[in-house]
């Protein structure tokens, strides 16, 4: 059996039908007016800030209840604040009521009992989830979701190449290698731990490594120098072909895309597969520039909204989350023109009305279609984020 369809079955063993909500969802409509909540969320993209500006208006006027978009740059620093007020015994009043979490930082809050929940269940828009066939609104890098963060939007590993100045991009890690022998000085990554940086050694390893599955389990339970050599062999052939000669690294995905439309490089990365139609509309990049991805597979996951414990404000957060999980919510965020964020729902759950809506959405000029973005890689367990980082900073940052 694939894994994709253990992934499935063992969510719905977990989860049930996911398709029962509770009676009281009125009470919690109610009770959310007037509230405010503070929604912790990355403030890097002027794009997605919008997008979040029009949704918290939009549940201000419905529900009466305020969102405060707290702009953060490391969500993993948020995460650090919740842990100390647990241990500061601030259990109301906490300073964070939603957060725009996954992956590493979702199972350190798990762990350590700082979310609230189980309330997706909760959730009436909940039902319309692609629970069946989009495993990784389940399992979050690995971690049962376990109903303790709501969905609400898609990514994946996409790469972008200037193609008037390549005439051909790659289609897997062994062919970056010739690439940047090719065109040398044209190649970069950024350093991890930026999230884009620890994304990129985590593909080159899927792609690289002997077992995939290897990567699957807790880091603990594998030889990490045997798994990893070949990591370390390809980077030690890149980057001395890289931009500076792999001297300095950018600090993430916005430096890249500058260097990009400077023709200081001839290839960049992004997690968004609309990144690249947006930034040639808002003169960001120049329209030669092309999405594409890998062969076999880049990686792909769901990004969610939590409750911290301790928030005042948890139906405020509900209905909040609730909307972004709605229809109208996650149509327009699916707009190429607004942020092109593929959708967490399923589109044959919803009426005629909105499955001709999202049928009709036009692609940008460098989006790739649903067919073309090819296989989603499923994300390593969460513990080789920090093995992978310290590793890398150890052997290139001394």
């Amino acid at each position: 059996m694939k894994r994709t369809s253990i992934l499935v079955l063992l969510g719905l063993m977990l989860f049930g039908t996911v398709t029962v909500f509770a009676d009281d969802w009125s009470v919690i409509t109610k009770k959310a007016r007037g509230q405010t909540i503070y929604f912790n969320a990355w403030g890097g993209s002027d794009v997605i800030n919008d997008y979040i500006r029009w949704a918290a208006d939009e549940v201000n006027k419905r529900y009466k209840v305020t969102v405060k978009h707290v702009k953060v740059t490391d969500i993993g620093d948020v995460v650090s604040r919740i842990l100390a007020e647990k241990s500061a015994n601030r259990d109301t009043g906490g300073s964070v009521d939603l957060i725009w979490i996954n992956g590493e930082n979702f199972r350190a809050m798990k762990d350590n009992k700082l979310l609230f929940g189980p309330f997706t269940d909760k959730l009436p828009n909940y039902r319309l989830v692609d629970v069946e066939n989009k495993p990784t609104v389940l399992f979050d890098f690995t971690t049962p979701v376990d109903h303790m963060e709501a969905p609400w939007g898609m990514a994946q590993l996409v790469f972008m190449v200037d193609t008037a100045r390549a005439d051909w991009h790659p289609a897997n890690m062994n062919q970056l290698l010739r690439f940047a022998k090719e065109f040398p000085g044209r190649v970069t990554y950024p350093a991890p731990p930026s999230f884009f940086g620890t994304t990129f050694l985590k593909q080159a390893l899927l792609e690289l490594v002997i077992d995939r599955e290897t990567l699957y389990q807790p880091v603990e339970q594998s030889d990490f120098n045997l798994v990893t050599a070949p990591l370390w062999k390809f980077l030690d052939e890149l980057h001395p072909l890289m931009w500076r000669k792999g001297a300095t690294f950018t600090s993430g995905a916005p430096e890249m895309k500058q260097l990009l439309n400077d023709g200081e490089i001839f290839v960049s990365l992004s997690f968004s597969p609309n990144d690249a139609s947006n930034a040639i509309i808002n003169g960001e990049l120049p329209d030669s520039i092309r999405t594409y991805v890998h062969t076999e597979g880049t990686i792909g996951n769901t990004h969610f909204v939590a409750i911290p414990f301790n928030s005042d404000a948890k139906e405020g957060a509900m209905v909040f989350a609730n909307f972004l999980l709605s229809p109208e919510a996650q149509l327009r965020k699916a707009e190429s023109t607004i942020w092109g964020d593929p959708t967490v729902l399923s589109v044959n759950k919803l009426d005629p009305k909105d499955r001709k809506r999202f049928a009709n959405l036009p692609l940008g000029v460098a989006t790739l279609s649903s067919s073309e973005l090819g296989k989603v890689l499923l994300e390593p367990d969460a513990s080789w984020v920090s093995a992978l980082e310290k590793a890398w900073l150890k052997r290139y940052y001394q």
